[in-house]
């Protein structure tokens, strides 16, 4: 009866997850900011239900079925230049699902599926179990609550001593980039194996410790697995509208509620009623506040294929906007020795796009000097559904681009 009561369960859950039969992926291709400017009112025609995935030209965007015809029509009317990237959305989410499926039973962490992805369980699974492995080198600090009641699990990597200087990590701040979880989820692999084997992590963990938060917005990726595969912000209901959600990357104390971020609930990047109002943000900025002494604060995001260092909500140049760059170019050029993927970077407002109430601007004018956001691969092919079988090359290759900040931070602690 109780097996009986299971598959029912699971069966209604099927039942109700979001399906995307039919829909498309444009690249579309502005010639001018007036043609830009035409595009971004797509955006605000709610009833075409839009994703844009990304604001970096060309632009990124989901088209629902139902809207193929009238956003093909607009377009074509202004002279804008597009093509379909992704034919059908479903048939790439039917392929990752048929891939997961395959992932084998792990009873330890050399026996987990590291090139695949995995669910929330299977990801909390796999932090007890390293520790349980290493205690003498890894610990789980709990730092916090989401808004539905989920642990901020973050890894503590430290050979000993209190309050080391500190370098601070965090992968899944936007629920649908699954990519960083699996990513991160290699990182704390990596650095329990290379520990007294490679040379420059084990000069960082004899003088800093390491922070690793591998799901920084847990309700959201939850939900990114049981109902709607797209989801990005976090699940926080929002009084008097029926569209649900945070964006937890505008929601910081920097440059709150400016240029890239919303003040409407229902869109992607809504910034919350004030900075700082979200538990999983909230987490975050007491224990760096109470840490006191991290020295890097580096936040891993998907796709675009980009190493990005303050500022997003102005175009005032950071006072170590020299060294940050600098730094940059050593951790990309590190990272494209591997595979020769090519990476962008520079200020997130001149390589990317406007982005206020960020992350990285918040911990930067906190003074930790060395803070960084990566946008892993792609750049729009897959976007969000990079297939699983790119997930080791994209954490070793950003493993050696984390690896040059991380050591160049130990060699100019401040």
């Amino acid at each position: 009866m109780k097996r009986l009561i299971t598959f029912a369960a699971l069966f209604a859950a099927v039942l109700s997850k979001e399906a995307f039969h039919g829909h498309q992926v444009f690249r579309i291709v502005p010639k001018d900011d007036v043609q830009l400017s035409l595009i971004k009112l797509l955006e605000d025609m709610l009833e075409l239900e839009l994703d844009f995935w990304s604001w970096v030209t060309p632009l990124d965007v989901r088209v629902p079925s139902h809207s193929l015809q009238a956003v093909k029509s607009y377009l074509e009317r202004h002279s804008i230049k597009y093509y379909t990237v992704i034919k059908d959305l479903q048939a790439l989410l039917d392929e990752e699902q048929k891939q997961m499926k395959h992932a084998t039973y792990a009873w330890n962490t050399d026996s987990f599926d590291y090139n695949n992805y995995h669910t929330l369980s299977d990801i909390y699974s796999f932090q007890d179990m390293l520790v349980a492995e290493k205690p003498n080198l890894v610990s789980k600090i709990v730092i916090g609550q989401s808004y539905e009641g989920r642990p901020l699990n973050v890894l503590k990597f430290s050979t000993g001593g209190s309050n080391r200087p500190a370098i601070w990590i965090d992968c899944g701040i936007h629920a649908r980039e699954w990519v960083t979880h699996a990513s991160g989820i290699l990182f704390a692999k990596k650095i329990v194996t290379d520990y007294g084997q490679d040379t420059a992590l084990t000069a960082i963990l004899n003088k800093m410790d390491i922070f690793l938060q591998i799901v920084v917005n847990p309700d959201g990726y939850q939900f990114t697995h049981t109902k709607n595969r797209m989801w990005r912000k976090n699940r926080r209901p929002n009084p008097g509208f029926r569209c649900v959600g945070v964006d937890l990357n505008r929601n910081w104390n920097a440059g709150f509620g400016g240029h890239g971020s919303s003040n409407n609930p229902c869109k992607d990047t809504y910034h919350g009623v004030k900075a700082h109002s979200e538990p999983e943000v909230r987490s975050i900025v007491k224990f760096v506040r109470s840490h006191g002494n991290i020295k890097a604060f580096i936040s891993i995001h998907s796709y675009s294929q980009m190493l990005l260092y303050p500022y997003g909500y102005t175009k005032t140049l950071a006072k170590d906007q020299k060294e940050l760059d600098q730094v940059a170019q050593q951790a990309v050029a590190a990272l494209t020795s591997l595979y020769g993927t090519p990476y962008r970077y520079g200020s997130i407002i001149t390589t990317i796009y406007p982005s206020s109430g960020g992350s990285i601007d918040w911990t930067y004018n906190r003074g930790i000097k060395y803070s960084y956001t990566f946008e892993l691969r792609d750049t729009g092919h897959f976007g969000f559904l990079l297939p699983a079988k790119q997930i080791g090359p994209t954490a070793n290759e950003t493993w050696l681009a984390l690896k040059v900040i991380m050591h160049y931070t130990l060699e100019h602690l401040y």
